[in-house]
């Protein structure tokens, strides 16, 4: 696949490039990183073609979201696509959000001494855009996605979307979207509001196709476009064999570290990393725009670009189907 192709975001002017960087290790997810490494790794993105740039206040605690801008500021506006995230707002509090918690530390290291605090209100989202716009160094952002309303559905569509969609409506904004690690609510939002794109984390994957029965047709007749993230779930589809690979952020369980294997020794079978198979699949579904990968050093972001531009045969899908591995009905990739 040729990562600097590009697709349409829903039935907006937007395009964006078939490849995407993900900043969340760049701010400091699970481990630091040096802001010198983190604006190499941008850099090392835009060398490889890719122009879709997503961010959020919630990574580094604003960190990345200000790597980000400092990577590009001197890049050609028009030429890119920059994404940010509306839902929490970083302030100083002695409450820490149990969320971003595992094993009573932060998910972020080396990060600003903040506090993610949930709002999704009307004036909270604008808030959080005014305040990403100055972090960004930006006049303007491309795609706004309402991030992780698990807790607060129904506040969200009341008053963060009704502020996207008014910012859209005022052209300030390309594209109304929401981030979730989940489906069953994105489709509520399909079915409630006039969105542009979701970004859907984990839920169209090699591991995880629950996403395919309803939510992505349901994308598909609404002109939605789906952004995929967490395409390596959390890095046991880029990492199989480590002693502890993880699964949503946490442990895997046995079973899931014994099937992720299994499509693993397939992929081997056919000569392809795993790697490749991981970022190419979300994109056989006409839904699927991107698929948005993360790197934290600018040797990862070369790789996923490389991963995503490897010959993968078409053979490979259908054994992984045939194994049982791959739901029978997931369109597959163009291949070789």
């Amino acid at each position: 696949m040729n990562p600097v192709e590009r697709a349409r975001i829903g039935r907006t002017s937007l395009s964006v490039t078939r490849l995407g960087f993900g900043s969340a290790p760049i701010g400091g997810l699970y481990e630091a990183v040096s802001e010198e490494t983190a604006v190499a790794t941008v850099d090392a993105a835009w060398e490889s073609g890719v122009r879709l740039f997503d961010t959020a206040p919630l990574y580094g605690l604003g960190d990345a979201e200000r790597r980000v801008g400092l990577a590009l500021r001197d890049r050609p506006r028009d030429e890119l696509v920059v994404a940010t995230k509306v839902g929490r707002l970083l302030r100083q509090t002695d409450v820490p959000d149990p969320t971003e918690m595992r094993g009573g530390e932060s998910t972020w290291r080396g990060v600003p001494d903040l506090s993610p605090v949930f709002d999704f209100s009307y004036g909270g989202a604008r808030r959080s855009l005014e305040e990403s716009l100055e972090r960004l160094g930006l006049d303007r952002v491309d795609i706004v996605h309402i991030h992780d309303p698990d807790s607060d559905p129904a506040g969200a569509l009341s008053g963060a979307y009704m502020a996207l969609r008014d910012l859209r409506e005022e052209g300030v904004i390309g594209a109304v979207g929401a981030g979730m690690n989940q489906w069953k609510l994105l489709l509520r939002f399909a079915r409630e509001a006039v969105f542009d794109c979701f970004l859907l984390a984990g839920r169209y994957t090699l591991l995880d196709q629950s996403a395919l029965p309803d939510l992505l047709p349901a994308c598909s007749a609404g002109g939605i476009s789906i952004i995929a993230g967490g395409v390596f779930n959390s890095g046991i589809l880029a990492a199989p064999h480590d002693l502890e690979p993880k699964f949503d952020y946490g442990r895997a369980a046995p079973e899931v570290v014994e099937r992720a294997r299994r499509i693993d020794a397939v992929c081997r079978s056919q000569g392809v990393p795993l790697k490749a198979a991981a970022i190419q699949f979300p994109l056989g579904h006409p839904a699927v725009a991107s698929v948005v990968v993360g790197s934290r050093s600018p040797a990862e972001a070369a790789e996923n670009a490389a991963m995503f531009a490897f010959p993968v045969p078409t053979g490979l899908w259908a054994e992984l189907k045939a194994d049982g591995l791959l739901d029978p009905e997931a369109p597959s990739p163009p291949g070789d």
